[in-house]
């Protein structure tokens, strides 16, 4: 823990971190659970050596032994009702995969396979009769299952999913089919050697009318063998995760029973008789994909929690790395006093905090509409909007803070044993997990770019381009919740004395009238850029192809600025002390940073000055002076097991 205080450059005392106090603020109200996944953490952190030294088949039965053993002591079932030997508490369930994050990847993979997709559609899209048959042998891993959705042939576009399940009412059974190899499922977690189930989605028909995409159990091994007209193959090895069992499925006339359609949202009867209680199909679809947002959710947080891992390592290891003397040293240099180094690693250290609060307020989110306080349409459509913006960012950022770590360790960062080759292969995929991040992206613009409106989830994109078109932009921007503070934006940017002075980039209500204004100002030009394609009279699908550019930057806009605010408003509720004190330095970093990263179109745009834009790179160097004596603690208070952290080669006692 730091101890002394000192004088900053602007005149106040250098804080002193509470190491143990910041955890606890960190954790929340999910203390106990995140105790639970660490305690577990360090009992299996043997699977940290063996996924290097096992083959490939012995590392996937021993990432199942491990997740059945987890299993046992509750950790995964937390998102369970209660009934069924869960938790009842969806949002204690992200906080636990989140932690277990901190360990080897392929374990969180096969957990968020076993009980966020595969048990996470049959509690959000099944019934009493699936909850009764499947949940309390799937919360203690007797039961394996897969979640089979993704095709090779059509990826993220799932509306357009080919495998087709048809419903013969002489037999009440629907009838599934891969009608060729671009149907296959593919890249299906657990499908290669351990489940027994599948979720799949494929095209409903009966009676010759097509009702869309719905989900169906289905067997697809009998006492280890692959079920009768199902057949599996191994996708083999992969970039990383080789402790998760990925495969492929294709389904040959494969017959269920009736009540293998998970009929939540729809049903079909004995007499072959197709009945929802939601009239249009796009809302339909819409409606029960959004129950799976609980996906997106955990591996935006699991993303953070990796980056967590690999700074904890980096940032170690440059406060014990010397190289190179100052003309005026005897000793060699910490790495972490460098200049350089600084701002190759605070940033990034400020980043993740921003996230992490970003990442608790989507978890609550999730939490009240699963539990019923929120459930309302709009309230879903916003946490979809959140999860997926949230997961896109947190995910680039694990990438990204994964590669700079490894930078900033040198060679050592290249050993297997110091992590990072685990840490970026294993992660890797994350960016296209629950959802290619530049699609979830587009899916924020939409929500922009309609405001949420009522027909939000049943539009395409050529629809999505009429409704805009058929709106004033002015009418675009108020749909927004950030039109509210538009006119606080224009009075505090255009050359108000206020903030003319350098004090004022310190000021954390003009980091967010600048990010404000600048997600206003894309919305409204990406709007307009709509309108004037529609005008050109080319086809809808051609224009928003033109402006798909603009619309993912309107989306990364609007996401950092709600980051911001997350930071913004956790800091604002600490009580005051030194801990406020060091977070308010993270919370100026990260808004400066996302400034000065952009300061490109703040500048095009009129809202930085040269002069200004050189104000802020002084200032951002001074916070990470300020920053650097508090870096260990900050690392710290994130609660990583030291196991979990290996690298005897950067952070043992001789590093």
């Amino acid at each position: 823990m730091s101890t002394d205080t000192a004088p900053s450059p602007h005149g106040y005392a250098q804080p002193a971190v509470d190491v143990r106090a910041l955890t606890a603020l960190l954790d929340g109200e999910y203390a106990e659970i995140r105790d639970l996944v660490r305690a577990n953490l360090v009992t299996y952190a043997s699977v940290l050596d063996e996924a290097e030294t096992l083959d490939i088949d012995a590392y996937r039965e021993r990432v199942r032994e491990l997740v059945v053993e987890m299993a046992a002591t509750g950790q995964t079932g937390m998102g369970f009702p209660e009934e069924y030997g869960g938790g009842g508490s969806i949002g204690a369930s992200i906080a636990a995969f989140e932690t277990l994050a901190f360990g080897d990847l392929s374990v969180l993979v096969k957990v968020g396979v076993q009980f966020g997709l595969f048990g996470g559609a049959l509690l959000q899209l099944g019934t009493k009769r699936h909850h009764d048959a499947y949940l309390p042998d799937l919360i203690t891993g007797k039961l394996m299952g897969c979640f089979a959705m993704t095709e090779t042939g059509h990826g993220s576009n799932v509306q357009a999913l080919a495998t087709t399940a048809v419903y013969d009412p002489a037999t009440e059974e629907f009838v599934l089919t891969t009608p060729d190899d671009r149907a296959r499922k593919d890249y299906i977690g657990n499908a290669a050697r351990h489940a027994e189930l599948a979720v799949v989605f494929a095209q409903l028909e009966v009676a010759g009318a097509s009702h869309g995409v719905h989900a169906f159990v289905v067997p697809v091994r009998v006492d280890g063998a692959p079920a009768p007209g199902v057949r599996i193959e191994d996708d083999g090895r992969k970039m990383g995760l080789n402790g998760v069992d990925n495969g492929r499925i294709w389904f040959d006339g494969v017959r269920v029973p009736r009540e293998a359609l998970l009929n939540r949202f729809a049903d079909v009867t004995p007499d072959g008789v197709y009945e929802s209680p939601i009239e249009n199909p796009g809302r339909r679809f819409f409606t029960m994909l959004g129950t799976l947002v609980q996906g997106r959710v955990s591996v935006g947080g699991g993303a953070i929690n990796a980056a967590k891992v690999a700074l904890a390592i980096a940032l170690t290891y440059a406060e014990r790395r010397r190289q190179f003397r100052a003309a005026s040293d005897e000793e060699e240099q910490v790495l972490l006093d460098y200049g350089l180094h600084q701002r190759r690693l605070l940033p990034l250290l400020a980043r993740t905090y921003a996230l992490h609060f970003a990442q608790d307020v989507v978890r609550t989110q999730l939490h009240d509409v699963f539990s019923g306080h929120t459930d309302d349409e709009r309230s879903r459509r916003e946490l979809e909007s959140r999860a997926a913006g949230t997961k896109a960012l947190g995910t680039w950022h694990a990438t990204r803070t994964i590669q700079e770590c490894r930078e900033a360790c040198g060679g050592a960062g290249y050993l297997a044993v110091n992590r990072f080759a685990a840490l970026k292969a294993d992660s890797d995929i994350f960016t296209t997990f629950e959802g290619d991040n530049h699609v979830l992206l587009q899916l924020v613009a939409k929500g922009l770019l309609t405001g949420y409106a009522h027909e939000f989830g049943d539009m395409d994109q050529r629809e999505m381009v009429r409704y805009v078109t058929g709106l004033a932009v002015e009418t675009v921007i108020e749909k927004t919740s950030a039109h509210k503070l538009l006119e606080r934006v224009r009075d505090l940017l255009p050359g108000g004395d206020a903030w003319d002075q350098e004090a004022g980039l310190l000021d954390s209500e003009y980091h967010l009238a600048m990010l404000r204004f600048r997600e206003e100002h894309m919305l409204a030009g990406a709007a307009r850029r709509l309108k004037r394609g529609m005008a050109g009279e080319a086809s809808p699908g051609t224009v928003f192809s033109q402006v798909q550019d603009h619309v993912i930057a309107v989306a990364h806009a609007h996401v950092e600025r709600l980051v911001l605010e997350a930071f913004v408003e956790k800091v604002a509720a600490m009580p005051d002390g030194d801990n406020k004190v060091a977070l308010g330095l993270l919370r100026d970093l990260f808004a400066l940073t996302t400034i000065e990263s952009d300061r490109a179109w703040f500048m095009e745009h009129g809202r930085l000055t040269g002069q200004r834009s050189k104000a802020i790179t002084r200032e951002i160097n001074d916070l990470c002076r300020k920053l650097r004596p508090l870096a260990q603690d900050l690392v710290e208070a994130w609660g990583i097991p030291p196991e979990m952290l290996r690298a005897p080669d950067l952070v043992g006692p001789d590093a």
